[in-house]
């Protein structure tokens, strides 16, 4: 009787959830054209298409490392740069912030248990700043979209963010703040606990018929996701080169100076776009005026900002360090643009 009943709100359930994903969004964009400016239509589906087909070899690429990598379970290396002398801990967690695999649920139990076992905020900090800016598959897509000149300069960015925020907050530290930066946490368990220190990569993993299971569904995984947000990047691109004025873009975050960077970083971090969709969408506002620095500035920014992170940090730390995270977040953007633009 219990299915009779569920069994009419089934298809209804399953258009809601479609109604929700970068597919749903795509269609109705194209749809949107077709009937607002038919003429137009093939001419951004062509762009959509070769753009996509353009960073198809790179998708490719990353879905393979970053399933390589979780299949192997590399990520426990990450657990390693949190021993040793407080400084030591800084450089490797900003190092390694940009390397770690993980999936956003899974930062949280692990960063909580470093806390909580004592590891300095200063390193995690590090950790957080860099690790949402950057990662293999986001270094391989944002050279693609932007040029290997501006995927090197992100990652030096990412680095340097993490040191940036890691000694900042190691000197706070030095004068008596965060000395409780912790609130109450209980995992809530989605992705399990993170990696512990004993545990060691198996490079080879294809020897273990759970790690060859573990790859084929990693690879799957990313790789439809991958497909349907630089999809719906690349469309939404093709309607910006399309339909909004050039002077607008240069009028905004075009021209010299730190005013159109710190403009791209105020509006990057609200408007976060994820690490994906991002680059081929600056693509396009580069094209219409957006200079090289502003474009940093906002992917940096917008980065940070990201749901995942900050639901993370708000989870985990006090309002006060909360705020600290966004404040360097936002100056380190704005100093990643300057830096970038006189380069």
């Amino acid at each position: 009787m219990a299915e009779l009943t569920q069994s009419p709100n089934r298809p209804r359930r399953l258009m809601a959830d479609y109604l929700k994903t970068p597919w749903a969004a795509i269609a109705a964009l194209l749809i949107a054209v077709a009937i607002l400016d038919p003429g137009n239509w093939t001419a951004v589906v062509i762009f959509a298409g070769k753009a996509l087909a353009h960073t198809g070899q790179y998708i490719l690429f990353a879905v393979l490392l970053l399933s390589y990598l979780k299949a192997t379970g590399a990520e426990v290396m990450v657990a390693r740069a949190f021993e040793g002398r407080e400084t030591r801990m800084i450089v490797l967690a900003a190092l390694f912030g940009g390397l770690a695999p993980f999936c956003s649920c899974e930062v949280i139990p692990f960063i909580a248990g470093l806390l909580a076992l004592g590891a300095p905020l200063s390193a995690v900090m590090a950790f957080w700043l860099s690790s949402p800016l950057i990662d293999p598959p986001t270094l391989l897509i944002t050279a693609g979209a932007l040029g290997w000149p501006f995927a090197i300069g992100k990652a030096v960015a990412a680095v340097a963010l993490g040191l940036f925020g890691g000694f900042i907050v190691k000197a706070l530290m030095g004068h008596g703040a965060f000395a409780q930066p912790l609130r109450e946490y209980k995992p809530a368990g989605c992705c399990g606990c993170g990696p512990t220190k004993q545990e060691k990569p198996r490079w080879r993993f294809w020897a273990d018929p759970e790690r060859r299971a573990r790859f084929r569904a990693e690879f799957l995984y990313n790789g439809v996701f991958l497909l349907k947000w630089l999809a719906l990047a690349y469309v939404l691109e093709a309607l910006l080169v399309s339909y909004v004025p050039a002077d607008l873009i240069a009028g905004v975050v075009g021209g010299e100076g730190v005013l159109p960077i710190a403009t791209a970083a105020l509006v990057g971090m609200p408007a976060y776009l994820n690490s994906y969709v991002a680059p081929p969408l600056l693509a396009g506002l580069m094209e219409q005026g957006m200079t090289a620095g502003a474009a940093m500035a906002f992917m940096v920014a917008g980065a940070v900002s990201s749901i995942p992170a900050m639901a993370a940090v708000w989870s985990l730390v006090k309002p006060r360090v909360f705020a600290v995270y966004l404040g360097l977040g936002l100056s380190g953007a704005v100093i990643a643009g300057v830096v970038f633009q006189m380069l």
